[in-house]
């Protein structure tokens, strides 16, 4: 089967449609790892995705009927695209079945190319399968993404570039694994240039076809697949790649949600281009590879597979980078309720590390449960070193930093209404986005003056955006925004927002 897809790769023309795209030095990203990181930049193709490569090698080999017939695809997206811009250049007519969760980006690239789209279904697999129904009644020829061995070929081609362009055999190549097109393709070619290359696949935890089908020694179908990262999110492995990754995948590794977030990043920093989560799925194996087996001085290359993303999806992949580089540590801490004791508790913490977040919500008078994130420049060894600098101090404390409730809901949901609160004002801060600012202005605040409410973010801007209830005896309510002048930070009183006396004010 390798040799057979090899040969088919030497001749696939798939350069009247797609450009070779260049294997990149990743400087930054190099110089963290301790390994030379190179990325093999697929998002620059004219869809932003190897998949044209693919799709055009395999409808050139199309019989005429074939062909006069036009061609059905099922996809997620990139697929979608490379099938739809390969039958404009042959002149073909292209149905697409895409999941009704595919972001819009990728649909609307569809259209744009000529493509006919029709939305069906939650998954790839569903999709894939009314696309089959479909291409029978009116006799379409269906181009599958990956278990077809003219698509495998078409991304096989990769490998003969990045042959081309290495200056020496790379010691491990990552690939990020779906269907298992892409990997089949490359591993095949490689395997036979250079077998002491390792190839390595890559998935998400939750949509790990590929590694359960390895160990189970056949393929498998998963009960659920995971969306976050659309482009690979497939529940059966295709017969045709599982047959080669059987010979020509040396390891699987799987990563995380946050994981991939801070993957993108990542290709960001380095390139200034913004990947898609499939597209950062192989650096962010390679990242769990280095830390895995600590190692060094190795040349890796990985394959940026895709650029199709909605831009509101970013709002979410920045909230989990951090996490996912171990520069964050979430906690639930339980502090008593008395004046002074969030000030002694950021004091604890120290002016050196930044509090990047802090919800809070007056709920009795005798403890409150408060929700904080903690910058963590240290890695794990740091959280621990504050899990335990709390504990010392008598704080019951709880890690949330892998609780994917409190990352997904519960730091968005912290507050209320509270009952028993009197006097409360509510004002909105800017403060300067550094260490001991939020400590700068506890230190100076009256005992008298009760927080009752916080909630601060950081959004990685010059300035952090927090609001706070304080609890002020009427008379005192002009010495209090005298000092809050004096601090020196813009802030509003927002005692009337309609916000405020709605979800927040104390009933």
């Amino acid at each position: 089967m390798p040799q057979e897809i090899l040969r088919r790769v030497l001749t696939a023309p798939v350069y009247d449609v797609a450009e070779e795209t260049p294997l990149e030095l990743a400087p930054l990203i190099s110089k963290r790892m301790q390994n030379q990181v190179w990325l093999k930049r697929e998002d620059l193709q004219p869809v932003f995705s190897f998949k044209l490569r693919g799709a055009y090698n395999c409808m050139i080999h199309l019989t005429d009927e074939q062909k006069a017939a036009g061609v059905i695809a099922a996809s997620a997206g990139n697929h979608a695209q490379g099938v739809a811009l390969s039958a404009a250049k042959l002149g073909l007519k292209a149905t697409i079945v895409m999941p009704k969760t595919t972001p819009p980006i990728k649909v609307e690239a569809v259209k744009r190319l000529g493509g006919k789209v029709i939305l069906e279904g939650d998954s790839y697999d569903e999709a894939s399968a009314f696309a089959n129904v479909l291409a029978q009644e009116e006799q379409l020829t269906f181009i599958h993404p990956y278990d077809d061995l003219n698509v495998i070929a078409g991304q096989g081609t990769i490998a003969l570039e990045m042959l081309r362009q290495q200056h020496k055999p790379m010691d491990v190549i990552f690939v990020a694994v779906g269907g298992g097109g892409l990997i089949s393709g490359i591993a095949a070619v490689m395997k036979q240039v250079f077998p002491q290359t390792r190839i390595i696949g890559v998935e998400p935890e939750d949509a790990a076809c590929m590694t359960e089908a390895l160990k189970a020694g056949s393929r498998v179908v998963l009960d659920q697949v995971g969306i976050f990262a659309d482009g690979v999110a497939v529940a059966q492995v295709g017969e045709i790649p599982f047959r080669i990754a059987q010979t020509c995948v040396d390891e699987m590794i799987t990563v995380k949600t946050d994981q991939i977030c801070a993957a993108v990043k990542d290709i960001f920093e380095d390139t200034r281009a913004i990947a898609e989560p499939a597209g950062a799925v192989a650096l962010a194996g390679m990242k769990a590879f280095v830390e895995k087996y600590n190692v060094s001085g190795l040349e890796m290359a990985c394959i940026v597979s895709g650029a199709n993303m909605n831009f509101d999806r970013l709002r979410h992949i920045s909230e989990r980078t951090e996490l996912g580089e171990k520069r964050e540590a979430i906690f639930a801490v339980t502090i008593d309720e008395r004046p002074g004791s969030f000030k002694q508790f950021c004091e604890l913490l120290g002016k050196r590390r930044a509090i990047t977040e802090f919800n809070y919500r007056y709920s009795d008078s005798k403890q409150a449960v408060v929700f904080v994130g903690i910058r963590t420049e240290g890695g794990s060894a740091e959280k621990q070193a504050i899990l335990n600098a709390l504990q010392a101090e008598n704080y019951p404390v709880q890690d949330m930093t892998d609780n994917e409730m409190a990352k997904l809901h519960l730091r968005f949901m912290v507050g209320g209404q509270a009952s028993g609160v009197e006097n409360e004002l509510i004002y909105r801060f800017e403060f300067p986005e550094r260490p001991g600012a939020l400590l700068q202005f506890l230190i100076h605040l009256s005992k008298e003056w009760n927080i009752s409410l916080f909630h601060y973010r950081n959004h990685g801007a010059a300035y952090g955006r927090v609001l706070i209830g304080v609890q002020v005896p009427p008379e005192q309510q002009e010495k209090f925004e005298t000092y809050l002048t004096s601090l020196g930070y813009p802030f509003v009183n927002e005692q009337d927002n309609p916000a405020y006396q709605l979800f927040l004010r104390p009933c």
